[in-house]
């Protein structure tokens, strides 16, 4: 999280990462983000005031059903999104002008061997650990 903190986002976590994508992914409410976290609503709800009180998600009353909230990803959200990801290109190339193109590719079809071909569910944190044999 150094180079976040270098670009002026000394406060971003993972986590906080995982669920601005389920909430761009169509996590609309706390009890749909909690599922697709795997944590309590309260958790969600908890996670939902803190990206609205550093202003990167909004939440609107919903115009078909008053009782509901609806939450989304504000642009300075994404731009902190968007920040992050850079950062994970940023360690690719590094890796690439290491490695080399062939070596990071042969890298990459490795660690593909343990996790399946299957993308990885940014807004799903716990996913691999739930797909491990004996994590039943």
């Amino acid at each position: 999280m150094l180079e976040l903190e270098a670009r002026g986002y000394d406060d971003v976590r993972p986590s906080l990462h995982y669920a601005m994508t389920a909430i761009d992914l169509g996590s609309e409410s706390a009890s749909e983000l909690g599922r697709a976290l795997s944590v309590t609503k309260q958790a969600a709800a908890r996670t939902i005031a803190l990206l609205v009180e550093r202003g990167w998600v909004d939440v609107e009353d919903d115009t078909a059903d008053r009782r509901r909230k609806r939450i989304h990803v504000t642009d300075l959200g994404h731009r902190v999104m968007r920040e992050g990801e850079s950062i994970f290109d940023d360690l690719r190339g590094a890796w690439a002008d290491q490695l080399g193109d062939d070596e990071l590719a042969r890298l990459e079809e490795q660690l593909t061997m343990f996790v399946g071909d299957e993308s990885i569910r940014l807004e799903a944190p716990g996913w691999v650990s739930e797909e491990l044999p004996g994590n039943t």
